[in-house]
């Protein structure tokens, strides 16, 4: 049994991929959500509203302790040091904690690279921000960012200099995703589709076979084979963003995808869900509409809620979840 930390609109949930959920946070415009397996009681939940904000007790009580820039919009627990923590904002920023929260250092450099004076993110086109940010599983030096809208960057020597765009990248990136057996590998889930690099971000390929929908978000990799992926889509933005909208669930198999929407709601009135992994259960998908769970990504299961009475309040766009 693990803690998950579901994020929904305004409210972050607290319980476990079985159901059964207790504590959270409410008020709040949520933009992402991280934990470490290290430390399951201590989450961090980047906020529009009220920068980046932790618990330490699962769920009771929480605290801000980043308040920078207009919005936290990515938060990312280090795979090698549980209290290695790196947020993300808007304006585009990235900034690193070596204490588990308590005190942040910018890294400085990520504007200044040539790209960035495309980057835009509508309706605002004169601002940007991280969506996401990855470490390498084998190297913790090794640093991918998600710039939505304009640029995959990345930092070989934790976030002292940055790497611009490379040829072939994704410019919309909403997910980035690693796998410790295969290290050298990135995915990510963009505006435009799936694309794969097999070089640590240098070059990338665009396997598009199946995936009858572009506009990619959530993404998740089993935790037992890097070429087992799952993804959710739709076919553009104001569909995916949206409680009334329409979006699917694909997966991926190393070679093609197919829809797997097998026990999932929708695909109308389905808004993106977001998808992680359990490492005894598979994947998971937070939808509008509830929990769910697949071991390999074939067929979902509902765990939650269990008779699905989905509240009212619950019914919101999905914006977070973490598995630890």
């Amino acid at each position: 049994m693990h803690t998950v930390y579901a994020a929904l609109g305004d409210r972050v949930l607290v319980g476990d991929s079985r159901g059964g959920w207790d504590g959270g946070l409410l008020g709040h415009d949520i933009e992402g959500v991280a934990a470490g397996a290290a430390e399951p009681g201590r989450a961090f939940v980047g906020t529009s509203d009220a920068g980046l904000k932790r618990t330490t007790d699962g769920g009771a009580t929480w605290e801000t302790v980043l308040d920078a820039g207009d919005r936290v919009t990515s938060v990312t627990v280090s795979p090698h040091d549980s209290t290695e923590i790196w947020a993300g904002t808007e304006p585009s920023a990235a900034y690193q904690s070596a204490d588990g929260g308590e005190t942040w250092t910018e890294k400085p450099g990520l504007t200044g690279l040539d790209s960035a004076s495309r980057w835009s993110f509508p309706p605002r086109p004169q601002t940007h921000h991280v969506r996401w940010i990855a470490l390498a599983p084998d190297d913790p030096e090794q640093v991918y960012a998600a710039i939505e809208a304009g640029a995959f960057v990345r930092s070989p020597d934790g976030g002292k200099t940055w790497v611009d765009h490379p040829d072939g990248a994704r410019r919309d990136n909403h997910t980035l995703a690693t796998h410790p057996d295969a290290p050298d590998r990135v995915y990510t889930a963009a505006g435009g589709g799936f694309a794969l690099s097999t070089d640590r971000g240098e070059t990338w390929t665009h396997p598009q076979e199946g995936l009858e929908h572009r506009y990619v978000w959530g993404l998740a990799v089993h935790p037992d084979d890097p070429d087992r992926v799952v993804v959710s889509a739709a076919s553009g933005p104001r569909s995916a963003h949206s409680t009334s909208g329409e979006s699917y669930v694909y997966r991926w198999d190393g070679d093609r995808w197919t829809q797997s929407m097998d026990g999932l709601p929708g695909p109308s009135g389905l808004a993106r869900p977001v998808l992680a992994t359990d490492p005894d259960d598979g994947f998971l998908a937070l939808t509008n509409h509830g929990l769910f769970q697949s071991k390999y990504g074939e067929t979902w299961v509902r765990r939650w809620p269990d008779d699905g009475d989905w509240t009212a309040e619950y019914d919101q766009v999905p914006s977070g979840l973490a598995v630890v």
